[in-house]
């Protein structure tokens, strides 16, 4: 009996795939870029088992036209690019890598942090267009982390780690949470009441329906006008329209981005334009430890729906 074909969308770090070539034939695309969906489903449908990016859209249309497909393993903690629904609809298990990201998440919120509050990039471009001309004490001034309040949007895993590390700065911290948590990490608060009272607003929830857009014109205008956004969660949860007018027009002091609505954020987009702006290509989870370890669950999950068993880190239809 011949081996079950997997189709793999990227190269992973580490040695997770030579693991998965021991087990399944592995059919992987060879672009840096992903593949084009009609690409995607073409493969898809000779295969046995996918193991896909949040780049990838599997949908609905693409689950139908792969019979053959028996699991679906996502390398990535968020999966709305996957139509969970639509594979559960077929007895597809979906599979994703929860957890794994923690501490590389909260290791860059803070470095975005630090970059607005500090003025990093800006000041790092003053050196190298030769605009250093001697010290001056009242160049570049930024915001002193100690004793500021951090709002925390989302208090799960990663949310709790950047409030651990906002501890070591002497921060104040309030936090919202769907699920009440037992913590002496911060203050629960209502989201208004946070927007109203945070120096930074973090966002670490999850993107859907209810949280696309969350954070708009009416929320950034709730925001004090020397108050930073940070986002290393999804690029939809925030208005995009709505923050390029409030950078420009002054209601917030600056924002840290990891993620945008569009990504990659199209060369001429304006937000490249907006004043103290830091934009980062979804480097979140960008360690070679991190990505392997994702690699390796993601490995996993796919081995065991092959198997027939259930899936170590299952995507639920309720997220």
């Amino acid at each position: 009996m011949p081996p079950p074909r997997v189709f793999v969308t990227r190269r992973m770090p580490g040695d997770a795939l030579d693991r998965l070539a021991q087990h399944a034939e592995v059919d992987l695309w060879p672009g840096d870029l992903p593949p084009p969906y009609d690409d995607l489903v073409a493969r898809a449908t000779q295969a046995d088992a996918l193991i896909c990016m949040l780049t990838d859209r599997v949908d609905a249309a693409l689950i139908a036209a792969a019979p053959r497909l028996r699991v679906i393993s996502q390398m990535a903690v968020g999966y709305d690019n996957i139509d969970i629904a639509a594979a559960a609809a077929h007895g597809i298990p979906a599979g994703h890598t929860p957890g794994v990201l923690t501490e590389a998440t909260a290791d860059l919120t803070f470095a975005l942090i630090l970059a607005v509050a500090r003025r990093i990039v800006e000041a790092e471009r003053f050196v190298r267009d030769g605009h250093w001309r001697t010290w001056d004490p009242g160049a570049l001034l930024g915001v002193e982390l100690r004793g500021a309040t951090l709002g925390i949007v989302g208090f799960g895993k990663i949310g709790q780690a950047v409030a651990l590390r906002a501890r070591g700065f002497g921060m104040r911290v309030l936090y919202t949470t769907r699920t009440p948590v037992t913590t002496d990490l911060g203050e629960p608060a209502a989201l208004d009441d946070l927007l109203r009272a945070s120096d930074i607003v973090s966002l670490h929830v999850p993107l859907s329906a209810e949280t696309t857009h969350m954070i708009g014109e009416r929320e950034l205008r709730l925001m004090k006008p020397a108050a930073f956004l940070v986002n290393t969660a999804r690029g939809p949860i925030v208005d995009q329209q709505a923050l390029v007018r409030a950078l420009h027009e002054g209601w917030i002091g600056g924002a840290g981005l990891d993620v945008t609505e569009t990504e990659p954020i199209p060369p001429d987009d304006v937000l490249l334009s907006a004043p103290n702006c830091v934009l980062l290509p979804h480097i979140g989870s960008a360690t070679l430890a991190t990505r392997s370890r994702m690699a390796n669950m993601a490995v996993d999950n796919c081995l065991a729906g092959l198997r027939g068993e259930p899936l170590p880190h299952r995507a639920s239809t309720n997220s």
